[in-house]
């Protein structure tokens, strides 16, 4: 597998790119947005690690650009302690983030498990199996989701996401038990992630904030798409 690494600070990149081929990835590094920018308009990769602050551009404007036409996951490097970073990348469609200064053993775990999720729900499954509810289609074996014929595109978090309250139509599927089934990690009471994916899940709907029509918030508890009558 291919994997893109960003960063200015060449020393990390570096270090980054040893551990991965170590495990027998292929990486290819940049060390500006330019450099990067082009890479990914004409190359192909698997997963990007991209560092929030660049000399000439950032991390957000790279992750834009990558989910203009690309679906593989996407892991955010910020040096800040605060949630404004992640909070925007997330949004902006990326799937995980590490905070600087980070363990190379954890980021490469990370990118791991991110390549293991996506390569699961990206069309290794053998047999079709689709989910449509009142105009929403997702089809589990090619990764795929349909609104009213209308392909969206979909990151490999917003999917799973999506999937499992599709799976679960008619249930309240709590906030604890998406992040935990979703992202595999403990989930703490202070976490917005899950509701920061809902949020850009509806965007691409195009769902109604006020009354949104797939997925409904149950306030406190956590979100369901009723079933089709």
């Amino acid at each position: 597998m291919r994997i893109l690494i960003v960063d200015d600070e060449k020393e990390i990149a570096e270090l980054v790119s040893v551990y991965l081929q170590n495990e027998g990835y292929e990486t290819v590094k940049a060390f500006d947005g330019r450099t990067a920018l082009d890479l990914i308009k004409g190359e192909s990769f698997d997963l990007a690690v991209l560092d929030v602050m660049l000399g000439d551009t950032d991390g957000f404007t790279l992750c834009r650009e990558i989910r203009k036409n690309h679906t593989y996951p996407i892991i955010m490097l910020t040096a800040k302690t605060d949630y404004t970073d992640r909070i925007s990348g997330l949004t902006l469609g990326a799937d995980d983030y590490v905070t600087k200064p980070f363990n190379p053993l954890e980021l490469t775990a990370r990118i791991k498990a991110q390549l293991r999720r996506f390569t699961q729900y990206n069309g290794n499954n053998t047999k079709s199996d689709i989910i449509e509810i009142s105009g929403l289609e997702i089809n589990i074996s090619t990764h795929s989701c349909f609104l009213y014929g209308e392909e969206i595109t979909l990151t490999p978090i917003e999917f799973r996401i999506l999937h499992m309250l599709m799976e679960n139509a008619g249930k309240v599927v709590s906030t604890k038990e998406l992040f935990e089934k979703v992202w595999e990690e403990e989930y703490l009471d202070s976490n917005n992630t899950v509701m920061v994916h809902i949020r850009r899940i509806r965007e691409k709907l195009k769902e109604r904030p006020r009354n949104p029509k797939f997925i409904k918030t149950v306030w406190g508890v956590g979100y369901k798409i009723e079933k089709e009558d």
